[in-house]
């Protein structure tokens, strides 16, 4: 219904407009130049309130402001999640273990390790719009814009060039199985000469999450899932392509998010709109991006390179081990699409407030955000907890497997709630452009003492309650030392002292 009233709205506006323009030429008065002039007016002043009425981050309800946004990242991910697995189910079916390992094993820690890098240092670029976008800065916006879809443009070419030279290699230096290691070879240099679709998508969906808009980069996402699932059917179980198929179907489809993005940068005309023929590099606003955003490139590597360590402590646990531990990650993941998705929301939120100069309100959608958080988690991790032996046996039925997968379950999922001031304290800060400090934080409380954890712990107290014990341990830690710094050191709280 509000979609309704808002079209609405719009026709009307639009119609009185055209009604009035008709007026003024029939009547005569004025010449061309006067009808023109004010015909620009009443469409600019039209624009202006389009706008005003839209940008109800920085004047709505905060909570509802704050849902509204999460919802469709929510959404969001589960597609991402389907676009995944879609890959993996249907090579594995149609093709063999060999490529579903090849689809989904060491190429997805590459692939991760380096686009998590990019995606990391492109976030700087939505933190700067949200900012100038919540203080109306026109000018400035376009800078950033076209900033950021040069950056996607060059980082995109670049890591097509870096990984078809180093992927292989990275891969043989993990070990992969020979029976795999071609495959796997193959799928991902395919992969990689997609790459400059994959970063022209996740620049052009984070430029319209910070202006507020988190319900198109849904839609694109969805079709171009969408569009995954029948190419991967196509080229795979059709035409019998096996993993090329499936790497080909991946970056077609990712090519077509790219396209919509762009076509909707280009046709809107609020302050990000996008003009082909200015894409390029403002050194300035370049090197902001760079600055916010390489904390984030660096922690997302941190995180991948301490999860490649646990993950080979897991191994030494068993096949069994390895076995409940995979089920988990498909449990745990409920959890983890929850929480990023408020983490997500509540920067853009913080960025554009923080832009339009509304501190408190900053303070306030921080509080909500956190307290909405801790409800979902509660009933996640209740869910997960009385349920996990249900689902684990729709994976397996091996009773071993089973007993080990309930019990790491019942283990972590109460912990989850140590987590949640992680995320959203450093989302909230990120959006102030405050992010080298939660990063250094990051990396010393969930990576640097995780690792040192599994490799000073486990030799002397072996087992799999040590190994994910790493997990509470270094959330809990981290936690203290963002409120911290949060209550006490940050921009916000600077701000508040003096005012």
């Amino acid at each position: 219904m509000r979609f309704i009233r808002f079209i609405c709205w719009r026709f009307l506006l639009c119609g009185s407009g055209c009604r009035n323009d008709r007026k003024m030429l029939k009547s005569g008065k004025g010449d061309k130049k006067r009808v023109s002039r004010e015909v620009m007016k009443s469409n600019m002043d039209t624009q202006d309130i389009n706008l005003q009425k839209e940008n109800a981050i920085t004047e709505g309800v905060i909570w509802k402001q704050i849902l509204l946004f999460f919802f469709p990242i929510l959404f969001g991910t589960f597609f991402q999640q389907l676009y995944n697995a879609a890959d993996a189910l249907i090579v594995g079916r149609f093709v063999g273990k060999e490529a579903l390992s090849a689809v989904g094993g060491g190429t997805g820690t590459v692939i991760n390790l380096l686009v998590g890098f990019f995606v990391g240092l492109s976030s700087g670029a939505t933190v700067i719009i949200s900012q100038y976008y919540g203080a109306k800065r026109k000018e400035m916006v376009g800078y950033a814009v076209h900033t950021a879809m040069a950056f996607s443009l060059v980082g995109g070419i670049v890591m097509m060039v870096g990984g078809l030279l180093a992927a292989p290699g990275i891969l043989r230096a993990m070990d992969t199985p020979a029976d795999v290691l071609e495959p796997a070879t193959l799928y991902i240099r395919i992969y990689f000469l997609g790459m400059v679709g994959n970063l022209i998508y996740n620049v052009g969906s984070g430029i319209l999450r910070a202006v507020g808009d988190s319900r198109r980069p849904l839609y694109f996402l969805i079709a171009s899932c969408l569009t995954n699932i029948v190419l991967d059917i196509l080229l795979v179980v059709g035409l019998r392509m096996g993993v090329a198929g499936a790497a080909l179907a991946t970056i077609l489809s990712q090519l077509l998010s790219a396209a919509l993005v762009i076509l909707v940068l280009v046709r809107t005309r609020d302050m990000h709109h996008l003009e082909l023929k200015k894409i390029g590099f403002d050194g300035r606003m370049f090197k902001r991006i760079i600055r916010i955003g390489f904390p984030a490139g660096l922690q997302s590597v941190m995180y991948s390179l301490s999860n490649i360590i646990i993950q080979t402590a897991i191994n030494g646990e068993g096949t069994d081990t390895v076995a409940a531990w995979t089920v988990y990650g498909k449990l745990d993941v409920v959890f983890w699409m929850i929480v990023s998705a408020f983490g997500i929301a509540i920067t853009t939120f913080v960025g554009q407030n923080y832009g339009a100069g509304k501190i408190e309100r900053v303070r306030k959608g921080i509080r909500s955000c956190l307290g909405m958080t801790v409800v979902s988690t509660v009933v996640v991790s209740a869910f997960l907890y009385l349920t996990c032996g249900s689902i684990y046996t729709l994976f397996t039925d091996d009773t071993e497997v089973l007993r080990i997968g309930v019990e790491m379950t019942r283990f972590l999922v109460p912990t989850y709630i140590t987590y949640i001031c992680i995320e959203i304290l450093s989302g909230a800060l990120r959006g102030v452009g405050d992010c080298w400090i939660p990063t250094l934080i990051c990396l010393t409380g969930v990576c640097l003492i995780r690792v040192v954890w599994i490799m000073a712990a486990v030799p002397r107290f072996p087992g799999i309650t040590t190994i994910i014990f790493s997990y509470p341990l270094t959330w809990v830690i981290t936690t203290v030392l963002f409120g911290v710094y949060y209550c006490f050191f940050s921009k916000i709280k600077i701000q508040k002292q003096a005012a």
